[in-house]
This record gives structure tokens, sequence and C-alpha cells, in this order.
């Protein structure tokens, strides 16, 4: 299943270490490790390439996760040797956080053809897949960013939208940031009516840190009041944690899906933004 377009894609939105193996070597296929450098060239899935996970963010002022200008993303992608046809299977070391904020920056700027790999290296490694060490250098392309970031929403298009009953906001954070009881911005607590889920609870630690089966998930969102027929707005701090948790709503079938980029880091840093917390907040 793909986030966007309508041709069949090489593989499904999240596909398996051992379907992976198979299709390695594949034309139009990208493997992208979103790890450490060093633990990159140590050991990596055969084929796949670095990217430095700074590189997809930007920051102004205290807003951090921002999504960058097509100009930069124009080069990052290009470094990779991207084209409209190249199918990328991200993957990281942390359940899918980084790997899953390029899908999400890819499905912004309008690229049909992306996978997660379930539960990333560990997985890879644990179970046995072949590994390669030292560094890739891609042979670099022109890649042009189209697209009209349908999957992005600011801080104004989040604030029209609060109390509306068809639209729903996943705070994907922990529940003391949710709480405000970890202080992370000037101002702390939750946007009011948010549904907090931590983005954590997606993974199955006992399968590698792959995604937990889906009729567990679709269970614990409808319990929350996140069903498919509504629009539904996620973000954390920096849409780091946001971004795992969008892909796995797209894995779900949630067809109307949004990231708020700026997320905490710009909410709770502004003084026009609205913001509830729990009664045992500490005062500022």
């Amino acid at each position: 299943m793909a986030v966007t377009g309508n041709t069949t894609p090489l593989l499904p939105l999240i596909v398996e270490p051992a379907e992976l193996e198979t299709r390695l070597g594949a034309e139009n296929l990208l493997l992208v490790d979103l790890r450490r450098p060093d633990a990159y060239a140590r050991y990596h899935v055969p084929g796949a390439v670095h990217l430095d996970y700074a590189a997809l963010v930007a920051q102004r002022g205290m807003a951090r996760g921002l999504l960058p200008d097509d100009e930069h993303l124009e080069e990052v992608f290009s470094s990779l040797g991207l084209t409209p046809d190249t199918h990328v299977v991200a993957y990281d070391d942390e359940g899918g956080g980084m790997a899953s904020r390029l899908l999400w920056t890819l499905d912004a700027v309008g690229h049909r053809h992306f996978s997660l790999l379930n539960g990333g290296i560990q997985a890879w490694h644990n179970e046995d897949h072949a590994g390669r060490s030292g560094i890739i250098r891609p042979q670099h392309s022109v890649y042009k960013v189209s697209g009209e970031k349908r999957s992005l929403a600011d801080a104004e298009y989040v604030m029209a939208r609060l109390g509306d009953p068809r639209t729903v906001v996943l705070d994907a954070r922990s529940p003391n940031e949710y709480f405000g009881l970890t202080r992370t911005a000037l101002r702390n607590g939750h946007m009011p009516g948010a549904v907090n889920l931590d983005w954590s609870f997606a993974m199955d630690q006992g399968r590698n840190l792959r995604m937990k089966p889906a009729e567990e998930l679709r269970g614990t969102l409808h319990g929350l009041g996140i069903t498919p027929d509504k629009e539904v707005i996620v973000h954390c701090h920096s849409h780091h944690r946001s971004a795992h948790t969008y892909v796995v709503l797209k894995a779900l079938g949630y067809a109307k899906v949004k990231a708020y980029a700026g997320s905490w880091s710009e909410w709770g840093n502004r003084n026009d933004t609205p913001v509830e917390a729990g009664q045992a907040v500490l005062a500022a």
C-alpha cells in the first residue's frame, strides 16, 4: 500500500525483512539508512545509502522539526540519487521515527513510492539477514520537488480545527509531556481536546520493534475516538515521533492524516496558542 499515488508499488508501505531481502538489487529500489554514520559504516542492509536525519528538518526560532524549503529538499534527494520512479525503503535503529520522518517528507512533496522496514535494523540483524559494512556513495540525480504539501498542517490550520468533531488531534508525546509535567517549552501541556497516545505504543517490544498487530492498534485508536472517518492531525515535539504515528495510521487505512511539523516546539513557545494541562502541572 502506497501512501500516495495510484500506481502499484514495488513493496507495501510496511515491508518485512524477509520480503525486502528477496527484492535487494531490484531496479528503482533505494534503501536509506537513517542511523549514525559510524553505525551505518559498521553494518547496514546490503545496498543501503546513508542519510543524516538533520537534513530532513529545519528550525525557525524555537520551532524545530519544520519542513525544509523545496530547494534544500531537492538537494538532499538529488544527493541520494532519487528519481520520481524510485521506491524508497527507509530504516533506523529506534523503531522507525527517523525513517518515518523521511517517508512523511517524501509524501509531503508528492513522491509516490516508499516503505518502512518493519522493525528496522534490529529485525534485519536479529533475524540473520545478511549485512554489509563500508560506505556506499550514491550516484547523484536531478530531483525536482512538487506537490501541494497536503500532508502538512501549520499552527493556524490546527487552531482553526480545535473542537471540530470531524477532526482529532493526536499527540504522540509521552503522558508526562502531554500533561505538562515535563517542561520542554515556555508553556507546557497539550492542545485543547487533543488525544494522547505515546508513539512507542505502536511498537511490539517482543518482535524487534515491529508494528503491533493491526487489529490491536485499530482497537486502541477506536477506543480513543480516532476513527478513519475523521481527519487526524498528528504532532509530538518536533514531528520526529509523530512521523512514525503518521505512517502507522496510513498503514492502518486512515486516509485523512496530516502532520503539524512545528509541533510543541512551536505551539508551546508561542503566546497566542491555547494550552491545557493537568492539575498537577507546576506553575510557570
